[in-house]
């Protein structure tokens, strides 16, 4: 289709963080130029019409997975089939992962990560870089990306053993680091050297099955873990960043310290608002479908999640969207789920998300009351493009802002079904669900990708967004 150089969206309800209100708003190229009532179309002005539609900016996802590689599995969603699926719920930009592989720096991931993404996204992007190993070097390179490389925030495990797990001592080093140089370190915080001694002792004692991926991830030891980063970040005198946190016993710890005024900072996923541990309840392979880590915890951990976000103890709503497929083979796709079918510890760990979220949290969270419409907006956009550095080119509606843009529907209901989602993964936890408020137009950077809930997109349409120090809206 040919792109108008002017485009008004007429007549819409715009939400921010902190605004609620209606009027028309102008973009000119690739960004907002005019926010106010009435305004005048002239004769090169595609109008948009967004009558009973709120407008929203485009959502921002902290934590995705695409064609990432964990042992011997990589995520079944590539740069193209995921970014697309994100544009379809909503999301228009994502900050994903550059693995620093074994023998490799920090700058090879970025670069290797920069390939596969840039000829095909079709939504904007960033990097977190997962450092796997920490010297000298590293830190050199890990600073030089800070600086030149537009990416600022680097990932560590406290998890997986002989794999991605990082001692703390590593921890604090790249902490100290990256906090003197406006960069911040996100931690995947679990007992990793705990858990792997109790997975060893479950299969030992022949528990194979997908429920035990629950059992020996308890959630102490993600409390554990949570309170110790949090320890290592205070020493180092430096920001941190708890991905995907799951459990009241890692929330408590996050909250004391914020009480504390120490600069800690969180993010929990739709898949632990929404389910529950009861999905552990039998040893059926299909329970493989909830294997992520963190686990799913209790309702009462659910409950203290919501009433986190709500006060800010929790700062925004990540999809960690890392998908693996059920059947093996699915349009090719290898060493997927059923790669442990004999042994819990050999699921790929992770569940699609990015397609689901902006309507299943709108639909849970702001028409139950559990947060209001501001707050969904800040959870969903703001928020993480305040962490992370990108704001305020996205996560707002603002004269000179990225004309990222959302027209949803807030009555318009419809049943979730992974027949009819647009990512490569084949399943989706909320299949049948039957939700209200649905994601009917999409413009990225005042180009439009859905329209009338129908791609009208181009491959290669999302530019890698370089970040730069961090810190100046905390």
């Amino acid at each position: 289709m040919t792109q108008a150089t002017r485009t008004l969206i007429r007549g819409g309800r715009l939400i921010t963080a902190i605004d609620d209100y209606h009027a028309d708003i102008l973009i000119e190229g690739e960004r907002i130029v005019c926010i106010g009532a009435r305004l005048e179309a002239g004769p090169d002005t595609r109008v948009i019409d967004a009558t009973g539609l709120l407008v929203l900016p485009g959502g921002v996802d902290a934590h995705t997975h695409m064609e990432n590689t964990f042992g011997p599995s990589v995520t079944c969603d590539t740069f193209d089939t995921g970014t697309r699926s994100a544009a379809f719920g909503g999301t228009t930009t994502i900050i994903d992962f550059a693995l620093q592989e074994a023998g490799t720096s920090p700058l090879d991931a970025i670069a290797r990560t920069q390939a596969k993404a840039a000829s095909v996204s079709h939504i904007d992007y960033a990097f977190h870089v997962i450092v796997t190993h920490v010297d000298d070097a590293v830190l050199g390179d890990m600073r030089y990306a800070i600086r030149h490389e537009g990416v600022s925030s680097f990932k560590m495990f406290m998890a997986y053993p002989g794999t991605v797990m990082s001692d703390d001592a590593a921890i604090f080093r790249a902490m100290r680091m990256v906090g003197q140089h406006g960069g911040m370190i996100a931690l995947h915080a679990e007992n990793g050297n705990v858990i792997d001694l109790l997975i060893r002792e479950a299969l030992a004692q022949g528990h194979t099955s997908p429920r035990y991926h629950a059992l020996t991830r308890p959630a102490l030891m993600e409390g554990e873990a949570t309170h110790r980063g949090i320890k290592l970040a205070e020493l180092a005198e430096a920001p941190v960043y708890f991905v995907h946190l799951s459990a009241k016993e890692a929330l408590k710890h996050v909250i004391e310290a914020r009480d504390l005024g120490i600069p800690v900072f969180a993010e929990t996923c739709p898949h632990y608002l929404f389910f529950d541990d009861s999905a552990y309840a039998d040893d059926s392979f299909d329970v493989a479908r909830y294997v992520m880590s963190p686990p799913l915890r209790s309702k009462e951990a659910q409950s203290a999640l919501w009433t986190a976000l709500k006060t800010d103890d929790l700062q925004l709503i990540s999809t960690d969207h890392c998908p693996y497929c059920l059947k093996e083979g699915h349009l090719g796709r290898v060493n997927q789920k059923p790669l442990g079918e004999n042994d819990f510890s050999r699921i790929p760990n992770g569940v699609p998300g990015v397609e689901t979220r902006m309507t299943v949290v709108y639909d849970g969270g702001v028409r139950t009351g559990r947060i209001s419409l501001n707050r969904f907006v800040e959870l969903t956009s703001t928020a993480p493009a305040k962490l992370f550095g990108l704001f305020p080119r996205k996560g707002t509606l603002a004269v000179g802002s990225d004309a990222d843009i959302v027209l949803f529907n807030p009555d318009a209901s419809h049943t979730i079904s992974a027949e009819t989602q647009h990512g490569a993964c084949d399943f989706t936890l909320f299949e049948g669900r039957n939700v209200t408020g649905q994601v009917k137009t999409v413009l990225l950077r005042g180009e439009c990708l859905i329209e009338d809930g129908k791609w009208v997109g181009r491959a290669g349409q999302g530019q890698f967004v370089a970040r730069g120090e961090l810190g100046a809206y905390w």
